[in-house]
């Protein structure tokens, strides 16, 4: 297992796509930085070079359907294609376009087949589960954490308008529907059915952190003080979503700082 072979695989692979377009230069960054995550997480967890390895190589490989999916809608949104489920596919499977089980290209022994496949497959899920080997469960929860981890980056550093489809202006003015407060509030992360508004939008990428499941994940929050920057990062003109964000923002601190171990 060589992450960095399977690095220049992966960017020969890109060349297939205009890293120009803002939307392909977004998840090729984003895709370095879960890599970056997934490392600082192992690394924190003490976990041995090998699943260490495993953890870059999954990170390095868990949105290469994204690309696919905005040359085809030019969209991030999960109504146009489940890019876990094409991901898998184009890796283990027989997308069309694609050479039979596209991984070999990556990685020659198929030992950790399951490991990679489960977790990228489950990377996106709503809830984690079905997944009983202690192995591969340990390896999709690294993935989401460090898929989540670098997402906060994402939406402090990007353009606001390639990843929401809205600009900040329009969407501090939004409201937030109730449904979606009540889960956040309540301490729940927001289904994807539930987002109507460009609010509703913002407040689940904020209520990931309830997802989080390793205490090293949270410590890395808070020592970045994501929560704050990123409800601080847009204004909120609307007075009723003003005030909801202002409760969320004690709630998920409340929360970053007390959750004492990993789930």
């Amino acid at each position: 297992m060589d992450y960095h072979f399977a690095r220049e695989v992966f960017e020969r692979y890109l060349d297939g796509y205009d890293r120009d377009n803002d939307k392909v230069r977004l998840k090729i960054v984003h895709t370095y930085g879960v890599v970056a995550q997934s490392t600082e997480i192992a690394r924190r967890m003490n976990l041995s070079r090998e699943d260490t390895e495993l953890a870059k190589i999954i990170a390095l490989l868990h949105d290469i359907g994204r690309f696919e999916q905005i040359r085809q809608f030019d969209s991030f949104m999960p109504d146009t294609m489940d890019h876990a489920a094409y991901g898998v596919e184009m890796l283990f499977g027989e997308a069309e376009g694609c050479p039979p089980r596209m991984i070999r290209r990556f990685l020659e022994e198929d030992e950790w087949d399951v490991i990679i496949r489960t977790a990228i497959a489950k990377h996106s899920d709503f809830v984690l589960e079905g997944i009983e080997d202690e192995r591969t469960l340990l390896h999709a929860k690294i993935i989401r954490d460090a898929d989540k981890l670098d997402n906060c980056r994402v939406k402090l550093k990007d353009d606001f308008e390639t990843f929401m489809d809205a600009t900040a202006k329009e969407t501090g003015a939004s409201v937030i529907t109730p449904k979606v407060r009540e889960d956040a509030l309540a301490g729940r992360s927001i289904l994807s059915a539930d987002r109507k508004t460009p609010m509703d939008y913002w407040v689940s990428y904020l209520a990931y952190f309830y997802d989080l499941n390793f205490r090293e994940s949270l410590d890395i929050v808070a020592e970045k003080d994501y929560v704050s920057r990123l409800i601080h990062r847009i204004s909120y003109t609307d007075p009723e979503t003003e005030e909801t964000m202002k409760e969320l923002e004690k709630s998920l601190l409340a929360y970053v700082r007390k959750v004492p171990g990993a789930h």
